[in-house]
């Protein structure tokens, strides 16, 4: 402790109230205790006191502190006058208890003491939040590790070839036992840090090169059969790209090719690609949400657009004629019955060409995916022979109204006209579902409620028997 050299001098003139001011403000709350601990006075420095204090005059100091920190009150007191030291302790009669830094000093020449008492809850939050931050990166570090070590663990027992490539430089820079096994005896050395490709003859290596470059400027997944140098056999490679810590990588997968697969199987695959390629009607690969991962020139000629890139990625939607409802039909009774056919719409072109065309449509599975296939045929110039017993309906549906001209009032008219029309529309969304009430519902922008309600006020509960 250092006392101030001046006091005399400095503290000359002040009156013992400007001194119970100064004590007021020189903690957050300040007590006067006797020689047995009671509590004469206090005072707080700001408006309002840090916790409750009524009824604290007269009562123990000690009886305020949670019952495990009160032997250190009886400490304090007792070398108040000599060694007076800071000690943090906890007020109860709040919830939490209150956290305070406090400090006994003896007043000269008499058996009481002042105690000053320090706020120290805003540094107790601050430290709560701290430890909860450190037990929320531990988790993560953990959680990491985990993942991590899951990873590491399946690199290593697969024995699919992988090897990790950084997409700038070319360096290998994982390359897991399988890799090794199939592509390091014919490069003659270690994968790790050599340049990719290696391994392969002149003609294959320049086919990879050319596939890395592809994936890195597109981000779109190739596939390259490539000749392992010394004549070690063919081999099939899949390279996709991903980023990390804002670095592009590749990811490149190699697996043995099998002849037989080649022999047999690419041929007709081959042969049914380019019917598809160059046939009539068009013809969309989709995945399971229906955006374009595949079409066919026709395709792209009917919604005017100059390339098949173009398409990729945009969804279907986007060119049917009832946009946000066709493509949710389909998709839905694609996903109930697997297959859709003659589903009449419009194709609506880049340019406001519109098609009345028909969709058949299947899910084709692959593997662990599936995608939907989607075959578009233009109707439009055979539409008036099929449509020729509308005008009919129209006529009859028109004579009808006509009849009741002069018999009712044009109130109930106006009224049965509106009511014709809208069974007319009912029958139709119910048509082009298949009777199914949830994608009607959707299509003609009613609730599954209201629908119902409609479908028994004009009688056709039996005609929609599907519900989804």
């Amino acid at each position: 402790m250092r006392p101030f050299e001046r006091a005399q001098a400095d503290f000359a003139g002040v009156e013992p109230p400007d001194l119970t001011r100064v004590f007021a403000h020189a903690a957050d709350l300040s007590l006067v205790v006797d020689e047995d601990g009671r509590i004469l006075d206090l005072a707080h420095a700001g408006a309002e006191p840090p916790l409750p204090v009524q009824g604290w005059p007269g009562r123990l100091w000690a009886d305020l502190i949670s019952k495990e920190l009160r032997p250190k009150v009886a400490e304090m007191l007792r070398v108040a006058d000599r060694t007076p030291t800071w000690r943090q302790l906890n007020y109860e009669g709040v919830d939490p208890p209150w956290p305070a830094q406090c400090l006994a000093v003896r007043m000269p020449g008499t058996t009481r003491s002042l105690v000053f008492m320090r706020d120290l809850a805003p540094t107790a939050a601050l430290q709560q939040r701290l430890v909860q931050s450190q037990q929320a990166m531990e988790r993560e570090y953990w959680s990491f590790r985990q993942a991590e070590t899951r990873y590491r663990h399946l690199f290593h027992v697969s024995g699919e070839a992988v090897l990790v490539v950084d997409a700038s430089s070319h360096k290998v820079l994982e390359a897991n036992p399988a890799a090794q096994t199939l592509i390091g005896p014919t490069a003659g050395r270690a994968l790790v840090g050599s340049d990719f490709p290696l391994g392969f003859d002149g003609r294959s290596s320049e086919l990879i090169s050319t596939a890395l470059a592809t994936v890195r400027a597109t981000g779109r997944v190739e596939r390259v059969r490539a000749e392992l140098g010394n004549a070690a056999g063919e081999v099939e490679l899949g390279v996709s790209t991903y980023r990390q810590e804002g670095s592009s990588h590749l990811l490149v997968r190699a697996w043995r090719a099998i002849p037989g697969a080649v022999a047999d199987d690419l041929p007709s695959h081959a042969m049914l690609l380019k019917l598809a390629q160059a046939g009539p009607d068009a013809q969309v690969v989709t995945d399971l949400e229906g955006r374009v991962l595949s079409a066919n020139a026709a395709f792209v000629e009917l919604v005017q657009l100059g390339a098949e890139d173009q398409t990729r990625g945009q969804s279907l939607d986007r060119w049917l004629g009832r946009s946000g409802v066709d493509l949710s039909v389909l998709v839905s009774n694609l996903r109930q019955r697997g297959a859709v056919r003659l589903f009449r719409t419009q194709v609506q072109g880049e340019y406001g060409a519109a098609s009345e065309v028909e969709i058949s449509a299947a899910v084709v599975p692959h593997g662990e995916t599936s995608y939907l296939g989607f075959n578009i045929r233009d109707i439009g110039r055979r539409l008036p022979s099929e449509d020729a017993s509308q005008p009919k309906d129209m006529e009859r549906a028109v004579g009808r109204l006509t009849e009741l001209v002069g018999r009712s009032p044009l109130k109930e008219i106006v009224g049965e006209t509106t009511d014709l029309i809208e069974r007319m529309c009912i029958e139709a969304a119910l048509e082009l579902t298949r009777d199914n009430r949830a994608s009607a519902a959707e299509m003609l922008g009613l609730s599954r409620q209201s629908l119902y309600v409609k479908l028994r006020r004009y009688g056709m509960v039996e005609h929609s028997a599907n519900d989804s």
